[in-house]
């Protein structure tokens, strides 16, 4: 029996993981599913363990860091996050200290959204990671092939934004 499996094994191709990178019908789908989960999963994780922070959670504030006042339906929009994990968010983040919310002075039905001064420092803690993250990922680049996928994920991401969902 011993012999039959080292047989099957000598007969049975080496396994290249990274083969799937290219022999697939949606390779640039793929590889950008992939370099987006290596980037940021691990960094949410740790986040997680350390903070107590979701994914929205920290979208929220992430966003709110970047721009001074946002609806929740902004985030939502900004982020591609589902419309109840950042209301959720917003009611945490609301009772943490985080954000503060006031009404929006064009539609009252409408709450505006600001970072806290807690908020940002919390921010400023947490992006730390994604940093770190980041410059590892993108360490094998130069800085002429670092600006191209700049131009390109810009021209990318503007794109999909006008896309129906």
């Amino acid at each position: 029996m011993g012999t039959r499996r080292a047989t099957a094994e000598k007969q049975r191709p080496a396994r290249d993981p990274s083969a799937i990178f290219e022999r697939n019908e949606v390779r640039e789908t793929f590889r950008i599913s992939y370099l987006a989960n290596s980037l940021v999963l691990p960094a949410y994780d740790e986040i997680s363990r350390e903070y107590s922070l979701s994914r929205g959670e920290y979208l929220l504030l992430f966003c709110l860091a970047h721009m001074p006042k946002l609806t929740a339906q902004d985030v939502a929009n900004m982020t591609g996050r589902p419309r109840n994990s950042i209301s959720r968010a917003v009611h945490r983040m609301l009772r943490e200290g985080y954000v503060d919310r006031t009404p929006d002075p064009e539609d009252r039905r409408q709450a505006m959204l600001q970072i806290t001064a807690r908020g940002l420092k919390l921010h400023r803690r947490i992006v730390t990671k994604f940093i770190a993250r980041e410059d590892a990922l993108l360490s094998v680049l130069d800085a002429q092939e670092r600006a191209a996928l700049d131009s390109i994920l810009k021209k990318l991401v503007l794109h999909t934004a006008t896309l129906a969902v």
